[in-house]
């Protein structure tokens, strides 16, 4: 039944009326597009060259992007026919964020031009425009009444806004293939920021931040995600296709190099997804996995300063080798441990992490047996050759030239692709639900008749398995092996907390978690280098604040979401002939 309140509409923040409100988030953010084609600096000083009328550069484009998206917004209130999918419920929330992203990205770079080029005299007409355009915006939007008003008039006379059409197949299709290629653009603008450019990617950070913040409020990732769900298999052809696509539309090889790294690191927090995500198990010496798969490839890659020198194995052989060890020692390991719980099994994982790097760190033939070459470790490992093509050398591919990173790039999507399958056949196998049950209720999953000890080493050598298969790769691209890596912690990926970290900001027990949080952890850190010592107090403060507002992760697994958010009061409206995203939204219009 559709549930009502009577209360009196409580204002915005600012007392103007809603008309007037509109009309000043329509004018401030057509004056803040409009100041983008305007000269925002005297001089070419700034990154990004902000002298020039009609033709944005740099922060220009990203505030271009954030007017244009707080416009689109502003229009739904009005019911412009084609914007009501992007804001079917006619809510508030998403407006002030567009134009808070809009105000953000303005503001800061006027100030940094300011500070960069020492004083406001810096500062030419367009950067004031955006500025006083963009503050404007931002009060209409806060005068706006509050979210929950605008739902309740909504619920009330739904007459007044027209449901979405359902789109055919091939329309979802469509809209499946249009949001992955916005997402291949967001991520290849922002990887292509030059790393001295700290300017531009922090405007970029305020745009994805508070961009993002705005569509999620909308209800556009859960009407994604159920578009995902209807075309399963489409969407996952789709995402391949276009990290496939990267390599060629990014020549620069010190990003195909990030890219082959977050996919190396993607996968390996897969690995740790089944334990971690699907049967509870807190493992923090996962890295010791992608250490043993890295080393067991290296001794048998035919580098000479392998112990087995004279051995070279081909690249499917030593794949196999890597995931074998990986998966001994996580059987050897899993056997004596898995019987314990909690806090229990996280320190004796967290031992078994510390062992390994210890160990192989004195297995160089003076404090015991010579088999790693100790700190120095493994060098000189040759690139692959699969089938006469030499990984080491650049081809040339449809016109497109594709370096050594971007070889392996192409190598790393495939595993990253098989891993994928693996999980997912995992996951809704009946071991996998065996996962489940064990990871909400270990002892009520037992008295059902699930054996946990065996499900749980089952969990724990695939796992291994896996971050095994991905060491093997990682231990070519980078030329060699050594112990420094392989720790529970430290200012450079990957590490035990790293991976954990991955797994549980982008989202456990998802498949697109993991990847979405090893490519945030792995890019954040390199484009943000400027920060220097502070780096890892940025890096702790935005953990805290994104755990604050969304515990459950960025990609939540349904269940976790639910779990999170249970005590939200929910307005049930099947009666009311809504569209079907709306149902169940929470009564702060989120």
């Amino acid at each position: 039944m559709a549930t009502t309140e009577t209360t009196t509409p409580a204002r915005g923040l600012v007392a103007l009326p809603e008309t007037a409100a509109r009309a000043l988030l329509a004018v401030g953010a057509v004056a803040t597009i409009a100041s983008t084609f305007m000269s925002w600096t005297y001089t070419s000083d700034f990154p990004g060259d902000l002298t020039y009328y009609g033709s944005p550069a740099g922060l220009q484009i990203l505030d271009l992007v954030a007017g244009l998206l707080a416009l689109l917004y502003t229009l739904t209130l009005w019911n412009v026919r084609g914007l009501g999918w992007l804001n079917p419920a006619r809510a508030t929330q998403p407006v002030v964020l567009a134009a808070t992203a809009a105000f953000t990205v303005s503001w800061f770079s006027a100030i940094a031009i300011a500070v960069d080029l020492k004083g406001l005299v810096a500062l030419d007409p367009g950067a004031y425009i955006a500025a006083v355009g963009s503050l404007v915006a931002l009060l209409g939007a806060l005068a706006l009444p509050k979210p929950g008003d605008t739902f309740k008039d909504y619920v009330t006379k739904p007459e007044n806004i027209p449901a979405p059409a359902k789109l055919p197949a091939w329309g979802e299709r469509l809209a499946i293939t249009a949001a992955t290629a916005v997402a291949l653009i967001v991520f290849s603008y922002g990887i292509g920021v030059d790393p001295e450019a700290s300017e531009t990617f922090l405007g970029y950070l305020f745009l994805v931040v508070f961009g993002t913040w705005a569509l999620l409020a909308a209800g556009l990732f859960d009407r994604f995600a159920q578009l995902n769900a209807r075309h399963k298999g489409f969407a996952t052809s789709m995402a391949f296709l276009a990290a496939a696509i990267f390599p060629f539309v990014e020549s620069d090889e010190h990003n195909a190099n990030l890219g082959v790294n977050i996919l190396v690191v993607a996968t390996v927090a897969l690995g740790l997804n089944i334990v971690v995500g699907l049967t509870g198990l807190l493992d923090l010496g996962y890295v010791a996995f992608l250490g043993v798969g890295a080393y067991a490839a290296a001794l048998v890659s035919g580098s000479e300063f392998s112990r087995f020198s004279g051995v070279q194995f081909p690249f499917w052989a030593a794949m196999l080798t890597g995931m074998a060890a990986s998966l001994v020692f996580g059987v050897l390991i899993g056997a004596p441990t898995l019987r314990l719980r909690g806090d229990y099994l996280a320190i004796v994982t967290l031992g078994f992490g510390e062992i390994f790097r210890i160990t192989v760190n004195n297995l160089d033939g003076s404090s015991g047996p010579n088999l790693t070459n100790g700190p120095n470790g493994i060098s000189m490992i040759p690139d692959l050759n699969i089938f006469g093509f030499n990984f080491g050398n650049s081809h040339d591919i449809a016109g497109f030239t594709l370096g050594r990173f971007a070889n392996y790039f192409l190598l790393m999507l495939i595993i990253t692709g098989l891993v994928v399958l693996v999980f997912n056949r995992a996951a809704d196998s009946r071991i996998g639900r065996s996962w489940i049950a064990i990871r909400e209720d270990e002892t009520a999953a037992t008295a059902m008749g699930i054996n946990g000890f065996r499900v749980k080493l089952i969990a724990f050598a695939l796992g291994a398995s896996l971050a095994g298969l991905a060491g093997t790769v990682s231990a070519h691209v980078g030329y060699s092996v050594n112990p420094a890596p392989y720790q529970f912690a430290g200012s450079v990926p990957p590490n035990s907390a790293f991976l954990l970290a991955a797994v549980v900001l982008g989202g456990m027990g998802t498949v697109n978690g993991p990847i979405l949080g090893a490519t945030l952890l792995y890019m954040l850190p390199e484009k943000l280098s400027f920060l220097k010592e502070y780096q890892l107090l940025a890096f702790g403060a935005a953990l805290v604040i994104l755990m604050r507002f969304r515990p459950e992760g960025i990609i939540a697994n349904r269940r976790r979401q639910l779990e999170f958010h249970e005590a939200d009061e929910t307005i049930d409206i099947p009666e009311q002939g809504l569209p079907d995203s709306t149902v169940g939204v929470t009564k702060a219009g989120a």
